[in-house]
């Protein structure tokens, strides 16, 4: 090939491989520029939060199983008569950190009850409140609180020998310590014993029993 021919062909090539090897670049630095963008988003993006995602799948955090009832409001906050010093004692001794269960109390004593309750597992206790008591006549309160025997059938009538959640007080059939039976019935959070005490704090938790205070005290049938 003369020196004229070559110059031509070389110029030839030149000008095919040029647009060829800016187009390769143009295509390099696009993917690179991509390349950064995405890693810039994923760098930025917030990492998500398993809990959180375990949680709304659960649909959130379940209730705490509180006390219920007008009652409750009366009982202290803090200390040892309080829900949470309650849960801490024996049923007996839980009581007589309330204010008003102390005529409960009182009766539990003479009737030498209170290593009965405090020892007993997985009851419930049906707890007169010192109203429920003045509703009976005073002399015959006293004749009560006198007969050993008579407030022992009265007592234990309270008492079942196990622990009743509010959901099996709706309508259920049990039997108490003292051999007969009491009858509960009722719906959110609205409760009646016997068809004539009323639950009026129920669902509170002590360490051996589970408590439901009631505006009536109970007579058993014999």
């Amino acid at each position: 090939m003369n020196p004229r021919m070559r110059r031509i062909a070389l110029t030839l090539t030149a000008a095919v491989t040029l647009p060829l090897a800016l187009s390769a670049c143009s295509d390099d630095g696009g993917d690179s520029a991509k390349s950064d963008s995405s890693a810039k988003a994923t760098a930025s993006a917030p990492a998500s939060d398993p809990a959180s995602e375990s949680d709304a799948g659960m649909g959130g955090a379940t209730p705490a199983d509180e006390p219920f009832g007008p009652a409750c409001a009366s009982v202290p906050k803090d200390g040892a008569g309080s829900f949470d010093g309650m849960a801490q004692d024996p049923v007996a001794t839980a009581a007589s950190h309330n204010p008003a269960l102390s005529t409960l109390v009182t009766a539990v004593k003479k009737a030498g009850l209170v290593d009965t309750l405090n020892n007993a597992e997985g009851i419930t206790v049906f707890a007169p409140t010192n109203d429920a008591f003045a509703k009976i006549p005073k002399d015959t309160l006293d004749k009560v609180l006198a007969d050993k025997e008579q407030l022992t059938n009265i007592l234990t009538y309270h008492v079942v020998g196990q622990r009743l959640a509010p959901e099996d007080l709706e309508n259920g059939s049990y039997e108490t310590l003292q051999k007969s039976k009491l009858t509960t019935s009722g719906a959110d959070e609205d409760y009646t014993v016997n068809d004539s005490a009323k639950v009026v704090c129920g669902n509170v938790k002590t360490a051996n029993a589970d408590v439901h205070i009631i505006d009536t005290v109970l007579m058993p049938a014999s």
